[in-house]
């Protein structure tokens, strides 16, 4: 090789290696995939004045809130309302969403993460059905593996938009309310049945018992009362004021029969008030610590003393919330009966053991 075409290799050669350190260089510079995208909005075309429902889907449990007249309801409960504060909280959340992380999702990624059918789906619809945008929310983002991961708090979520499938991004939030369990979206705002006149309490095997009263300010009495009994009046007013203000547990799927509840042969709780008001109350079995139950109000209110207007105010407002419970199976928290269930023994005071 003369030295003519060593001296053009020698020059190539730095060329070339010029060039290589140029791209190196360009490509150094370069930001990681994905970080175009940090810090913009997941759902950036989604408003809320827009969303007219929600569908939520988990495998094959659905569920669906729905915009009706300013409130929302649960299509799946049979239009029972949904927790309008709950409605929000998710609305917003979802709308506030940022891109922390993105990276590039595959086929195995997407199953690890519960990207797939396995993950919860949310799609807003407006009003003629038409649907405005949808995510999917996969497993929990954790900064630090926890112990037990179902139960700890996370950090943030996996997220997949399912127009860009191969791409997974981390939010910060952790979309608690991504979830079709209806107990989270009903309004738990149940009953109350004040100023109780009478209180009667039937099972189903015959036992029974009746407590009454003739004022607000009077003694309860046991009827009828046998001789030698003594009503135990602290166990009287529990029971009375059980009923209160009863908040509900959930409500139970449409199409349920009698005999799956145990209101085939139920616990009847009778509470007259004395503002002209009838609670009755049927109870069946236990699910988990929540009683199966039903609720019927009856009669014309009319309150009466010397806060009569203001009540009768108070009544007016709650009372056509409350009688739309009727027809539903709805859950009560067992806690709540724990003063009423009980034997009309357990009402009596009971005798002091005699000296020996």
């Amino acid at each position: 090789m003369n030295a003519r075409v060593t001296a053009v290799l020698v020059v190539l050669l730095a060329v070339l290696g010029g060039g290589a350190i140029l791209v190196y260089q360009q490509q150094g510079a370069r930001p990681p995939a994905g970080t175009q995208q940090l810090g913009q909005p997941v759902l950036p075309g989604l408003q809320a004045a827009d969303i007219a429902s929600i569908v939520i889907r988990e495998g094959q449990a659905l569920l669906t809130l729905q915009r009706r007249d300013g409130a929302w309801a649960i299509a799946e409960r049979a239009g029972f309302p949904a927790d309008v504060a709950k409605v929000r909280e998710l609305v917003l959340a979802v709308l506030a969403l940022k891109v922390g992380q993105a990276e590039p999702l595959g086929d195995k990624d997407r199953a690890r993460l519960a990207l797939d059918a396995k993950g919860t789906h949310l799609e807003f619809r407006d009003t003629d059905g038409k649907a405005l945008a949808a995510l999917v929310v996969g497993r929990k983002y954790f900064k630090r593996e926890p112990q037990n991961p179902e139960r700890a708090s996370a950090d943030g979520r996996f997220v997949l938009l399912p127009d860009a499938p191969r791409t997974v991004f981390v939010v910060a939030d952790p979309l608690a309310l991504a979830t079709t369990a209806s107990h989270q979206w009903i309004s738990r705002t149940g009953f109350g049945a004040e100023k109780v006149r009478t209180l009667e309490v039937t099972y189903p095997g015959g036992g029974k018992w009746r407590i009454e009263r003739a004022s607000d300010a009077a003694d309860w009495k046991l009827t009828p009362l046998y001789a030698g009994e003594k009503l135990d009046v602290i166990r009287a007013n529990s029971a009375s004021y059980s009923l209160n203000r009863v908040a509900l547990a959930d409500v139970a799927a449409p199409g349920l029969r009698p005999e799956e509840t145990g209101l085939d042969r139920p616990v009847t709780v009778v509470a007259s008030t004395f503002d002209a008001l009838t609670y009755t109350l049927k109870l069946g079995k236990l699910r988990g610590e929540d009683y199966f139950a039903m609720l019927w109000i009856s009669g014309a209110a009319k309150a009466t003393g010397p806060d009569a207007a203001e009540r009768g105010k108070q009544l007016d407002e709650r009372l056509p919330r409350e009688r739309a419970l009727a027809g539903n199976v709805l859950l009560i928290p067992r806690a709540t009966f724990e003063d009423i269930l009980k034997s009309r023994a357990d009402l009596l005071e009971k005798k002091a053991p005699a000296k020996k």
